[in-house]
């Protein structure tokens, strides 16, 4: 059995680029591709660049693929100032030069360095990212030819735009170690852009944020996710070489997979959107923006779109099944232990006794607001135990003695260690309290005028309601 012409590597960004170029030249798999197919491919992008460089003008209707170049090839032939002088006869002949395969006996003799086959030349960021940070800029240093490649290595490097999301600015790619995952949605990125972009020129409309990028590729997919993903933002141009990247952990992925796409948690996940939308923002970008970010921050801003409607008098209709997709991305994503969220879910239950004896929502407002002041929450919370010990409330079993606050809880939510996660299990409890008031059925007196509100409110933003559908459909 030959080698396959052309390999994956440890390389991130010639991995998308491989499968960008394996979608060029027609196949599904990297190691089908031929020697025939990877001119065809080549054939492919040399066809674009030169409908580009031809273009000359980054401003025109058809000059986004033009403008993108200068932040993916700066330097190269494609888009070097001198063109506008130039007949397009030469520019042709420049840049399909330029993508040449370069012959046998012009190959310096060294192993490439992303795969260890025999290299086709030096290369430097005329044709590869080389951008490591911000801070640091590792542009081929003079005296150095470049970094040894094999043409297929190359070639990834050149058909990686066509995998990414293109702004005219810095690219996003994404990126996983589980192949099927990238080779799905580097596929489609690549259909995509042949489409809106390379054929007729146009640049994207509203192309959704980085994070939300990555979410619309995890709706659509079918299978378990064996890997994490990764967002990669790089630059190449000129004025500030950039990579930036951004992180979501399996199993983050793999819940955010299952939520859109499981029945049972399609209400809640529905829910969560809702809770984080703002006036300008549709919920799909703040969620992929604190599962990629702020992880944590999830289950605060769920938090307080839930007590949103208890203050108000009235349980939000789609508050039990958010609280209990916030309880499974607690133990599912952040691996919290079970007896952690055991304690905070038995202060809950005992709190939520003690609220449910009001019936206006004034003793819930209160206790939100401690929420936000730990001191103040702390000497809330010393009060009521102390007001448990002498009064239980309605609900509590016959012969249960045990405290309001056990000292295990009370060191979970007011631990004050620099490592502490006791911010974090104060939005627990509240999410926590919001629950077991569903359970009591708990109303206030005046949340007629509030539940009718929360009716209204059950509908999505325009850009959330597509990634509900699009995870039904795909």
């Amino acid at each position: 059995m030959t080698d396959p012409i052309l390999v994956l590597t440890a390389h991130p960004l010639q991995r998308v680029g491989a499968y960008a170029l394996t979608e060029l030249a027609g196949r599904r798999r990297p190691e089908q591709i031929t020697d025939a197919d990877l001119e065809s491919a080549v054939g492919k992008m040399a066809d674009d660049a030169v409908r580009a460089a031809l273009g000359r003008d980054t401003k025109a209707a058809s000059g986004f693929w033009l403008k993108s170049s200068l932040s993916l090839f700066p330097n190269s032939v494609m888009n070097h100032p001198s063109n506008g002088k130039r007949p397009d006869t030469e520019i042709e002949d420049r840049v399909r030069d330029w993508r040449a395969r370069p012959p046998e006996r012009d190959h310096p003799g060294v192993p490439c360095v992303l795969c260890g086959r025999s290299a086709a030349g030096f290369y430097g960021k005329v044709d590869v990212p080389l951008a490591e940070s911000d801070l640091y800029r590792n542009s081929t240093p003079r005296g150095h030819d470049g970094m040894a490649l094999c043409w297929p290595c190359v070639c990834s490097f050149h058909a990686l735009p066509y995998g990414c999301q293109l702004s005219g600015g810095p690219a996003t790619a994404v990126h996983s170690w589980d192949e099927r995952f990238l080779g799905r949605c580097t596929a489609r990125r690549v259909r995509g852009n042949r489409q809106h972009i390379v054929l007729d020129g146009r640049e994207p409309v509203q192309p959704p944020s980085r994070e939300a990028l990555a979410l619309r590729e995890l709706r659509g997919y079918a299978e378990a996710l064996t890997a994490g993903v990764e967002l990669l933002v790089f630059s190449n141009n000129n004025r500030g070489q950039t990579l930036d990247v951004h992180r979501l952990e399996q199993p983050a992925a793999e819940w955010l997979r299952r939520s859109i796409r499981s029945e049972g948690r399609r209400r809640g996940f529905r829910a969560l959107l809702r809770a984080h939308t703002t006036s300008d923002r549709p919920g799909t970008v703040g969620l992929a923006r604190n599962l990629f970010r702020e992880p944590r921050r999830v289950v605060g801003v769920a938090g307080r779109y839930l007590m949103g409607g208890l203050e108000g008098g009235v349980s939000r209709l789609d508050g039990p099944e958010l609280v209990a997709l916030c309880f499974d991305y607690v133990t599912e994503v952040l691996g919290m232990e079970e007896g952690t969220l055991k304690e905070i879910r038995v202060v809950a239950n005992r709190v939520a006794l003690r609220l449910k004896q009001q019936t206006s929502a004034g003793k819930l407002k209160e206790f939100n607001a401690h929420l936000r002041d730990q001191r103040r929450l702390r000497h809330w919370l010393r009060t009521e135990a102390l007001q448990w010990l002498l009064d239980p409330p309605e609900g509590v079993p016959a012969g249960d003695t045990a405290p309001m606050v056990s000292t295990r809880a009370y060191e979970l939510l007011f631990d004050p260690t620099l490592d502490s996660q006791a911010w974090f299990h104060r939005e627990l409890l509240l999410i926590g309290v919001v629950e077991r008031l569903h359970e009591l059925g708990w109303r206030a007196a005046d949340g007629k005028q509030a539940a009718d509100a929360l009716r209204e409110d059950e509908s999505l933003h325009a850009e959330d309601e597509m990634t509900m559908q699009e995870g039904e459909d795909l």
